[in-house]
């Protein structure tokens, strides 16, 4: 019982003594408390909401009207308050792209380096913070007006329609751009999109002619688009990007035609089936057809050939004025795929022509309703020069991959590699 009490007498002063501690530190931590509910203050606080700035901030030549903006002068923003500084912007036109910029020391200022677009619509968004941290954001709009830049036209091509696996892009220009910096503005303007999606790119065959084709050929079956994106883009001083029409284009069936030069045959299949093989006879010595792959141009009903187009004097032994049924254009020098009746004793067994593949009627008609713009006719084990890649009809997958974007802007490690070559619209060769 003792015990008992002796614990019971204790226990008040421990008691008095916890409350008087509690209230020791209490006393100590009161100032401290309100310190920082002062420095809560959602006012003041980094993670608070961002305040508007707009108000605070000046568009330099954008202003605050609705007036069009010259596009040749940069774009500039102030910060007018005093008792802050900009801290990030990003400006951005109606497509996405955004312009660079370069900011000032203390933050009060920042103009554009990239040129603006002429007549483009653009949003400026810009990060700010005051002189207690707390960030802002003031958004503006404003939409340029035109320039007295010359335009830079583009055509696409080929004209809309259905072409063959192969069918190479084109895009010609109305002026020279030979500059890698102007080249890579240009070439980043031409959109291309298909579905399926492939790799792709473009490549410069000269100062005023881009070709775009795929890695591989097109898929059977596929729809290709492309648009430029070049409208008002400052190119150089005094050039501009103008508009140009959307192309669309489809894909067929994948028709390739193998001609072997020395074995007197050729191979057509769709979709990797074999449809026919017949027997051809080609170019003959001095008038060899060209080894490669090459891309049908064109077909015609007949055409009228003739000697005299390909510099065979008149009344020579090899002189000759015919009309040609059938006939498919694979060089704008005149190479076809066409009818030889006079020849049917040679297909198959010797070369005999003057740089054409000749095949009997039937098989002429067939081939000529079984191919179309854009298909691949390769031939192959002849003893003539190559094809080339470019100035003599579509050459284009004659060129490895790594050669293809060797001539690109973009995508070439040195810069855009040119290759020599301007399309020879010659006669056609027998």
């Amino acid at each position: 019982m003792g015990h008992v009490r002796g614990i019971s007498d204790s226990a008040p002063s421990r008691a008095v003594a916890s409350r008087r501690t509690a209230l020791s530190c209490a006393l100590i931590l009161a100032p401290l408390m309100v310190w920082v509910t002062a420095c809560s203050d959602s006012s003041r606080s980094l993670t608070g909401t961002p305040y508007d700035a707009t108000e605070q901030l000046s568009f330099g030549p954008a202003g605050d009207s609705t007036a069009a903006v010259d596009p040749d002068a940069p774009l500039k923003i102030t910060s007018t308050n005093t008792d802050g500084r900009i801290t990030d912007v990003v400006a951005t036109d109606a497509v996405g792209r955004t312009i660079t910029g370069q900011l000032s020391e203390d933050g009060s200022s920042w103009h554009s380096t990239t040129p603006l677009a002429a007549g483009a619509s653009y949003t400026v968004q810009v990060s700010t913070e005051n002189d207690s941290g707390r960030p802002g954001r003031g958004t503006h709009t404003f939409t340029t007006g035109d320039s007295a830049a010359a335009p830079l036209e583009i055509e696409l091509g080929p004209t809309a329609g259905t072409y063959g696996v192969g069918q190479p892009l084109t895009a010609e220009l109305s002026e020279e751009v030979a500059d890698p910096a102007e080249r890579a503005v240009v070439e980043s303007a031409l959109v291309v999109a298909s579905e399926p999606q492939v790799e792709g790119s473009w490549h410069w065959v000269d100062d005023t002619l881009l070709h775009y084709r795929p890695k591989e050929y097109w898929p059977a079956g596929s729809s290709v688009t492309v648009r430029s994106e070049l409208a008002g883009l400052h190119i150089r001083d005094g050039l501009r990007g103008g508009a140009a029409q959307e192309l669309q284009l489809s894909i067929g069936d994948r028709v390739e035609a193998l001609a072997d030069i020395s074995g007197h045959w050729m191979t057509v299949s769709r979709n990797g089936e074999v449809l026919r093989t017949i027997p051809i006879t080609t170019g003959k010595e001095g008038f060899a057809t060209r080894d490669g792959k090459k891309v049908v141009l064109g077909q015609e009903r007949n055409v009228r050939m003739t000697g005299t187009s390909i510099g065979i004097p008149a009344g020579s032994s090899e002189s000759y004025d015919l009309d040609v049924s059938w006939a498919t254009r694979l060089t704008w020098s005149g190479e076809y795929v066409h009818a030889a009746p006079w020849s049917v004793g040679s297909q198959g067994s010797a070369n005999v022509s003057h740089g054409c593949t000749g095949m009997s009627d039937a098989n002429a008609q067939w081939f000529f309703e079984t191919v179309r713009p854009g298909d691949i006719v390769e031939h192959i084990n002849g003893f003539g020069e190559d094809m080339a890649p470019f100035g003599n009809g579509f050459g284009d997958w004659n060129l490895s991959w790594e050669a293809w974007l060797a001539g690109s802007a973009l995508h070439a490690p040195d810069g855009p590699a040119e290759a020599a070559g301007s399309p020879s619209r010659l006669a056609p060769a027998l």
